[in-house]
This record gives structure tokens, C-alpha cells and sequence, in this order.
């Protein structure tokens, strides 16, 4: 499978310049890149910003599930590169047909085949505090599903991979069992993810990983690496970079392979950096963790 991962740094409500963000790392990435992709991934609300503080501070972002402006960028760079692709939005649910039923807002990722057709909506089952502010839990549970091309695949959205509210067992493990549940082949977490670490320096060393955060995101799939497949799964941890207000972002999206209980890299973007991360899993993984 050939992967990539755009890591930028939007930032709250300002969807215009995300969507210019965005286009400008496609842009620079060489036509070898992009040629036979996949899958394209991008960060959780990758278009409206993360860090909003209330439902009215994020009511005039909320879109349409395949309506919005998130929705149709989906759908034109499928048909571009040919390639599924994954992005994250604030979604607004029209409820006229179930009146006077209450509004519903979730934190989604939308999902486009390489024709632009819509193959999945998932709501984020579990929810960061910043999300409690505005959005409701998904109800469905973890996403699974067909992505053509890559059969059974999982996706999550940023906290799924933590214990649900930071309260059940850390043995529980919800997320790595769902895995193992679906027997995907391939797994997508799109991510705004914030560093534990002292920002000031942090922001320091822009091209390094933060390979403490990628430690953690690995042993929260204990389940899949203990069960020792032999047939390789692959995860995809998309992360946003950059910072909102007091809130810095992790960056450090990874590729990774777990296949008879060895996790292998693909490819690792640094903490900071602003660029587009392409993986052929095909290829030989460039290290063993």
C-alpha cells in the first residue's frame, strides 16, 4: 500500500487558510509521491481548527456530513490522485426529518474512495475534554470497514486510543481489541494530539520526533502485537503539528507495521515539521522499535 500522511498546522476557524495550508504541502510534494497513492490521511478537524472553547465558538464551522466544505475537498483530491482519503470535521446532523428533535453535533472523519463516492462517516467514540465543550459521542461504536484496495480496515479519532475518559483500566484497552475484533488490515487514527512536554522546548528541535508520544500510541496496541498475526497489520498514526493559543501539538504522524509481535516503522515525520509523509508498505520498513 502506498500511504500518506498530511501534517500541517491549521488553526481555529480559520478554514480558508487551512484549506491553502493544506494544498500548498500537496503542492510541494514531488509527482513520484503522488503517483499510485492509496490512501490519503489527514489530522482530526483538520480544516476548522481543534481548540475551540464552546459550541458557540464552534457553531459557524459545523458541517454537513458530505455537504461541507471538508466533504467536497475530500472528494475533488480522491478524484485527483485517484486515491481514498480520510479527513477529519466538526459535523452538524440535520434532524428536520425526526422535528423537533434536538440538534447533534459530533466530532467525525469523513471517508471518500478514489472516485469521491462516500464509503464511511465515523464519530469519534470517545471524547477529550476539548471536545465535551460542543460535541456528543458517537454511538456506533469504532469505525470498521471496507477501503478498497486494503480490505478490513479500523479507524479511530485521536482520544479512542486512550482508556474512555481516562477511567476504565488501563488493560482494557477498548481500541486494541477492536482490532482484533474486525481483523483489520490496516488502521487510521487521525489525530489532534498535544504534547505532555515543556512547549517552549519543544518547539526547539522542529524535525525531531517526539518519540516519547510514539511509545505511548504503540503500547496502546498491546492486544495486537501480543496476538502475534503473521500477517501484517498496518497503523497509521496522522497527528496535526503547530500550536492554538496555549495548546501545542505533538506532530510525529508514523507508519508503522505489527506483524508476529514486532512492530517495525515505515516512516516518522518530526514534531513540527509541515510536510507530507509517504509510505510504500511494500517496501522494506526502515527500522524495528
Amino acid at each position: 500500500m502506498k500511504i500518506a500522511c498530511l501534517q500541517f498546522a491549521p488553526q481555529v476557524g480559520d478554514v480558508d487558510n487551512n484549506l491553502n495550508r493544506a494544498d500548498a504541502i500537496l503542492s510541494r510534494a514531488g509527482a513520484d509521491d503522488l503517483e499510485g497513492l492509496d490512501l490519503l490521511v489527514l489530522p482530526e478537524l483538520a480544516f476548522s481548527g481543534y481548540n475551540f472553547k464552546s459550541l458557540q465558538h464552534i457553531t459557524p464551522f459545523l458541517e454537513y456530513p458530505g455537504s461541507g466544505i471538508s466533504s467536497l475537498w475530500a472528494r475533488t483530491t480522491a478524484l485527483k490522485y485517484d486515491c481514498a482519503v480520510i479527513v477529519g470535521y466538526p459535523e452538524k446532523v440535520d434532524v428536520t426529518a425526526h422535528w423537533p428533535a434536538s440538534p447533534e453535533y459530533y466530532n467525525s472523519s469523513f471517508i471518500v474512495n478514489g472516485d469521491g463516492e462516500t464509503i464511511g462517516n465515523y464519530r469519534k467514540s470517545f471524547l477529550y475534554h476539548t471536545d465535551e465543550t460542543w460535541a456528543l459521542e458517537g454511538r456506533d461504536g469504532f469505525f470498521s470497514g471496507q477501503i478498497p484496495g486494503m480490505g478490513n480496515a479500523a479507524l479511530g479519532i485521536c482520544m479512542d486510543l486512550n482508556p474512555c475518559s481516562f477511567e476504565t483500566p488501563w488493560n482494557a484497552f477498548e481500541f486494541g481489541f477492536h482490532i482484533l475484533e474486525v481483523e483489520a488490515n490496516v488502521v487510521i487514527l487521525t489525530m489532534a494530539w498535544q504534547t505532555s512536554q515543556d512547549t517552549r522546548l519543544f518547539s526547539r528541535r522542529p524535525q525531531e520526533p517526539d518519540l516519547q508520544m510514539l511509545v505511548y500510541w504503540v503500547q496502546r496496541l498491546e492486544p495486537v502485537i501480543r496476538a502475534e498475526r503473521e500477517e501484517e497489520i498496518i497503523v497509521i498514526f496522522c497527528n496535526r503539528t503547530g500550536a492554538e493559543d496555549d495548546v501545542m501539538y505533538a506532530g510525529t504522524s508514523a507508519v508503522i507495521g505489527i506483524k508476529g509481535g514486532e512492530v517495525f516503522l515505515y516512516g516518522l515525520l518530526g514534531r513540527g515539521v509541515k510536510e507530507l509523509l509517504v509510505v510504500d508498505t511494500d517496501a522494506a520498513p526502515i527500522s524495528k522499535l
